[in-house]
């Protein structure tokens, strides 16, 4: 992929274009992440209305300890999206060009690792949550805090709670029949067609990235992120160049 194309996708500059073209590609990455990590681990690691729910109901029957590693997860996630606004803030200070780069390449870091050390960390349990399903929540957070912030909350990639509901009440506005209105008035029911397409695009990616990511893990286990963790870092990295001096002659000046 040619260096400005991926300037444009993770630059500071931003262009919505871009924003959507992040947010299916991370879509897909989402998705893998979640099905194959899920095979790993035995939990959907982006579903925090799932977890919220279960720590009620583990509250509810006395399972306090289920309910505080519930709880943990969502301070988990909660910190990731904490660091993406960190990093994203201390680069805009500095008027860099990796200003969400960096978030993407701690991601790619951190997927690498549990892609190569996963095994290893699965033995480790740290106040009642594996290594791996915190490392894999904090992931979750970051990511979406990353497209969150690039498209101001149009776009969100970890769940899709939101995104089928969205998509349900465009599809209810295409077939609504508006016998007594014409268009023009302010009663005229039309829908978005262009959101509706976004909407669709990023459940298939989302969707076709779980199932990747799912036959993956069936594969070769936890390697199977290491691919994506590649590719993650080689969105970011052009920015990330561009601020060390070294991204090339046509880097913005």
């Amino acid at each position: 992929m040619p260096r400005q194309t991926l300037r444009q996708l993770t630059g500071r500059a931003r262009t919505r274009h871009a924003n959507r073209q992040l947010g299916l590609l991370l879509a897909f990455v989402a998705g893998a992440v979640n099905a194959g990590g899920f095979l790993a681990v035995q939990r959907y690691t982006s579903h925090m209305t799932g977890v919220v729910s279960g720590v009620a109901d583990d509250l509810a029957l006395g399972q306090f300890g289920t309910a505080l590693a519930g709880l943990l997860l969502v301070v988990v996630f909660v910190l990731g999206a904490m660091t993406t606004a960190v990093l994203t803030n201390w680069a805009r200070v500095r008027q860099l060009q990796s200003e969400y780069a960096l978030s993407l390449l701690l991601e790619a870091a951190l997927l690498l690792l549990f892609g190569l050390m996963g095994a290893v960390l699965a033995r480790y349990t740290t106040l009642l949550v594996p290594a791996t399903v915190a490392l894999l929540s904090y992931i979750m957070g970051l990511q979406n805090a990353v497209v969150t912030k690039i498209s101001q909350a149009e776009i969100r990639t970890t769940h899709m709670t939101g995104v089928i509901t969205d998509l349900g009440i465009e599809l209810g506005r295409l077939v609504y029949w508006n016998r007594d209105t014409l268009p023009g008035d302010p009663l005229f029911v039309r829908a978005n067609r262009e959101r509706l397409r976004l909407l669709g695009a990023i459940l298939a990616c989302f969707a076709s990235g779980g199932l990747v990511g799912a036959l993956s893990f069936k594969l070769i286990g936890y390697a199977a992120t290491v691919p994506i963790a590649l590719l993650l870092a080689a969105l970011a990295l052009v920015p990330v160049l561009d601020d060390l001096g070294v991204g090339g002659t046509d880097r913005p000046r």
